[in-house]
């Protein structure tokens, strides 16, 4: 049987129906419920991101640095989805699948907000100082009894499949691609140095993650925002259209996609949900493993933190690759401005649109450089978060094992079919919401309570 078509169809259902409005849905509730914190307390998060910004800080014992747990929470969601995945929203959902994207980023930044409140609350410092944090911790204290235990296994497995083995596999499977269009270097060997490398920062543990991600996020940010900046300056005259673009195809994605309006509208959405997951991680469960071992006074003041992290990735990152691929490929003479095209495709969509200005070989060398950098810092994070669940589930003696299972799958990601391992990864996060969403529901008057008495 093949494994593709019953693994899409599985996330058909998942994307199209459940997390819709269960993403959509919390989102909302936490909204209401904190009062818009990601408005009322967005200024607060980015005082204290740039109070606590820092090249080469010190971690503290057994833990992070406020502004290391944000750069390991945004190594995590700054990744393929910020490029290869914004890029396969436009190309199947149209342009308008950036606004729904915008939608799901605005109320997940309250959700975010929750997580990483609950992650601080219910963290957990071992007899040796280390501490571990996580959805693990809270889905317990939601539901204690033998009914919080099957959850948060179910979880711990999710997120171990997701994050630690298959979600590694789309990262080093989107490097060695670009890599090989850019370089002319084989994927394998590509995969083979990129696992040598994630090796060598699997081995040092959390400590070396901190020192490489609080560095490596900020570096890589500003390179690709630098060369955005750079396309949509060349083509200021089309930046309006583009944006009108967006606004547009959201509620009227037939006119580009086909179709009938219904089925054009919740491809347009589902699309928009599914890479708004895929980038920012919002109610997934991931980046509050991060949050949870910040050395913070309060849990609130991850919290705020927590929401810098997905408007840097949404509405900094992911927009300028939307727009930059929109201005160039959507309006005027685009390749993409009258419908799809043969030989356009989710991997090379962000290639062709910058070098549309820069050349086709310099182009496919800033992507190739961007995704090395966005890719590598997220397997590092998602390492990271993976090996906290394994620790949960078999101890700590099972985490150099994993590691070791986790560097081969991260090579043999550059050598697989890159539309089965983003299914397989779509569907195992999707899967990570359900029992993290459960507990977040859960919980809120400890998040209230939060907001009321920071």
């Amino acid at each position: 049987m093949d494994l593709l078509p019953l693994v899409q169809m599985i996330n058909t259902y998942l994307s199209d129906y459940i997390l819709c409005f269960l993403l959509i849905g919390l989102g909302l509730f936490y909204t209401i419920r904190t009062r818009f914190v990601q408005i009322r307390c967005l200024g607060e998060g980015f005082r204290r991101f740039f109070g606590n910004f820092s090249l080469n800080g010190e971690a503290g014992e057994g833990g992070m640095s406020s502004f290391q747990a944000l750069a390991t929470a945004v190594a995590a969601q700054v990744g393929t989805g910020n490029v290869v995945g914004a890029s396969g929203a436009i190309l199947t959902g149209g342009p308008g699948a950036i606004f729904w994207m915008w939608i799901i980023a605005f109320f997940g930044m309250a959700t975010n907000y929750a997580e990483a409140v609950l992650a601080q609350e219910t963290r957990v410092v071992k007899e040796d100082g280390s501490i571990l944090g996580g959805p693990v911790y809270y889905i317990h204290k939601a539901f204690p009894g033998g009914f919080g235990k099957a959850l948060a296994v179910f979880f711990a497995v999710a997120i171990t499949l997701a994050l630690g083995f298959m979600g590694c596999m789309v990262q080093s499977n989107s490097i060695g691609e670009t890599s090989a269009a850019a370089f002319g270097i084989p994927t394998w060997g590509v995969g083979f140095i990129i696992a040598l490398l994630a090796g060598f920062v699997f081995i040092g543990g959390t400590t070396r993650i901190a020192k490489i991600t609080e560095k490596l996020v900020p570096v890589m940010a500003i390179f690709y925002l630098i060369g955005g900046a750079v396309i949509l300056l060349a083509n200021a005259s089309r930046v309006p259209e583009a944006v009108s673009l967006i606004f547009f195809y959201a509620f009227n994605p037939e006119a580009i996609i086909g179709g009938s309006w219904g089925i054009a509208i919740k491809t347009a959405i589902s699309q928009g949900v599914k890479r708004g997951l895929f980038s920012n991680e919002a109610g997934m469960g991931s980046t509050p493993h991060a949050h949870a071992l910040a050395n913070v006074e309060k849990p609130h003041d991850q919290g705020v933190v927590a929401m810098v992290g997905v408007f840097i990735d949404t509405f900094v990152v992911l927009t300028m690759t939307a727009m930059v691929v929109i201005t160039t490929l959507y309006t005027g003479d685009g390749v993409l401005a009258h419908g799809a095209v043969d030989g356009v495709s989710k991997t090379n969509m962000a290639q062709l649109a910058f070098g549309s200005l820069f050349g086709s070989s310099i182009g496919s060398v800033f992507i190739a450089i961007s995704l090395l950098f966005f890719a590598f810092s997220t397997i590092l994070s998602w390492n990271l978060f993976a090996k906290i669940n394994v620790e949960y589930l078999f101890g700590k003696s099972a985490v150099k094992v994993f590691s070791l299972i986790a560097i081969v799958f991260v090579f043999m990601g550059s050598c697989l079919s890159n539309d089965l391992v983003w299914e397989l990864t779509d569907m195992f996060n999707n899967l990570m919401v359900i029992p993290n969403a459960m507990a977040l529901f859960a919980l809120s008057r400890i998040v209230v309570n939060n907001v009321n008495n920071r």
